[in-house]
């Protein structure tokens, strides 16, 4: 009789639901997995190393590019690291402006996983819906950086500049009308802020209709429901963060336990699951939508009231303003070491952690004292996800390593850095 041997599949890089990277060696039993292996690294770029040759300041870029769709998430461990070891207070309306455009990334991430993890499952019509959201964030990121996607915006002190008092409005042309394009225009009349809380009294509806499409889908609940179920034990002993945690019932989000920034000062919930399957882990996020565009509201309504400064006035970390630059040799001086030359930080180590959509993104730093850091270790969020990612499936079908992938919520730049 012939021997029966389990079949070795790859599964991507190719494949569109291995979201980029990924190349997973299935072990199958028929069409179940008995082992799922994860092999990594097709897109390091050596951001730590790469770090360790560049000034403290023209890192700040390549955070964006780590996890590519929480750009500013990753900046603001970036920054924050420097501020530790600098020992320099931000003023305090640049922390509310952090702490707005931290929520916006976190919609616009949670918007990008939504998408493709329905597409991924079959359902088409949530990433078409999904994108006219991020549409209009990611015009708020080009408001106030001049790029939609890697904005460079945080810095060690502050932000780069005040939120702008106009939106970038859409141009009439053969194919929108006039009339049409008036019609686009109408939020975009006002400020930043004005466009801001006009998304935030539209979004609520749009996650309803997100809801409408899922929530209750027979297909949906079929696909997702009682698949990856990760205890709250076996979670915590993985080192799950994030939603991949608070979906296996853990109560833990550093917003609320180890408060960063203004977070303490704001009114918003943390979503738990219950049953820590991949269907709980979608409620979670779903109900973060909500709570983010809560926090983006209040932030909004406080910078609207307090004007002031965004950046430390410390020269030797921040440069000066454009004008005193050119009109004072002093100035020119600061201006001239800080963008050759870089400022120097102290020695000494800082681990600092913010919580990223994804879960507890980490930045260590070690200084020496130079105007480069001796030392940057990434923490990132989806790697001990991702080594869960063969727990998770084994005993399942194929299609379920699909859900389950996409429940992870993975992206390979901060996988791989």
């Amino acid at each position: 009789m012939a021997e029966i041997r389990n079949y070795t599949m790859n599964f991507g890089p190719q494949h569109p639901a291995a979201h980029g990277v990924l190349r997973l060696v299935l072990e199958l039993d028929g069409e179940v997995v008995k082992r799922a292996d994860p092999h990594i690294g097709l897109l390091h770029r050596a951001t730590e190393k790469l770090a360790e040759n560049k000034t403290y300041l023209q890192s700040v870029p390549y955070m964006d590019r780590l996890d590519y769709v929480s750009m500013m998430v990753n900046e603001h461990a970036y920054v924050m690291a420097i501020e530790k070891l600098l020992q320099i207070e931000v003023p305090i309306r640049a922390q509310y402006i952090r702490v707005m455009f931290d929520e916006i990334t976190r919609i616009l991430n949670h918007l990008l996983w939504i998408g493709a993890h329905a597409l991924d499952v079959g359902a088409m019509t949530m990433f078409l819906y999904a994108f006219r959201e991020r549409e209009d964030l990611m015009d708020c990121y080009e408001a106030v950086s001049g790029a939609r996607l890697h904005a460079a915006y945080y810095r060690p002190g502050g932000v780069y500049r005040d939120l702008p008092d106009t939106m970038p409005k859409y141009q009439s042309s053969k194919i929108h009308s006039e009339k049409e394009t008036r019609i686009r225009n109408a939020n975009r009349e006002g400020t930043l802020l004005d466009f801001i809380e006009d998304f935030t009294n539209r979004f609520p509806t749009y996650v309803d209709e997100y809801e409408t499409l899922l929530t209750d889908n027979r297909i949906w609940k079929q696909r997702l429901v009682d698949i990856g179920v990760v205890s709250p034990e076996r979670a915590k002993a993985l080192g799950f963060t994030g939603p991949m945690l608070r979906g296996s019932g853990v109560e833990w989000d550093l917003r609320k336990k180890q408060p960063y920034e203004v977070y303490d000062r704001l009114d918003f919930d943390i979503p738990v699951g219950v049953n820590g399957d991949c269907y709980d882990r979608y409620l979670v996020r779903m109900e973060e939508f909500r709570q983010s565009n809560r926090i983006i509201k209040q932030c909004a309504d406080w910078l609207r009231k307090n004007p002031g400064p965004v950046i430390t006035d410390n020269h030797k970390v921040a440069p000066p303003s454009r004008v005193d630059m050119k009109q004072n040799m002093e100035e020119m001086i600061h201006h001239f070491k800080l963008f050759t030359e870089g400022f120097h930080v102290p020695p000494g180590e800082a681990y600092v952690a913010v919580e990223h959509p994804k879960g507890e993104f980490g930045i260590y730093l070690v200084s020496n004292g130079a105007n480069k850091p001796y030392r940057l270790k990434i923490r990132a969020p989806g790697f001990p996800h991702l080594a869960a990612l063969d727990e998770m499936s084994r005993g399942h079908m194929i299609s379920d390593v699909v859900a389950i992938i996409g429940t992870q919520d993975i992206v390979f730049g901060e996988i791989d850095r």
